[in-house]
């Protein structure tokens, strides 16, 4: 059974999750396919700006930066949480 989802932005910096769903519109989706990010990738959360926005993920090898809206977007599973 699946964990619990929650958006990227609220993972502790240096968290390893998973992504479990893209909520973006269809128009911004092949951007993020492109650069690598698809449903069961694994992600790191590496820091966000100093006023929060934007975010700074490791996906695949490489750092990439988000905007904190389209990270909000970004629905992951973080492995062990969410189990009793």
């Amino acid at each position: 059974m699946p964990g619990l989802t929650q958006p990227l932005t609220s993972v502790a910096v240096g968290t390893t999750a998973t992504v479990a769903e893209i909520k973006l519109p269809p128009a911004s989706r092949p951007r993020l396919m492109e650069m690598g990010l698809l449903v069961g990738t694994p992600v790191e959360l590496i820091r966000f700006a100093p006023l929060g926005d934007p975010v700074e993920i490791r996906v695949r090898g490489y750092n990439l930066t988000l905007r904190k809206h389209e990270a909000e977007q970004i629905l992951v599973q973080v492995p062990g949480a969410g189990q009793g």
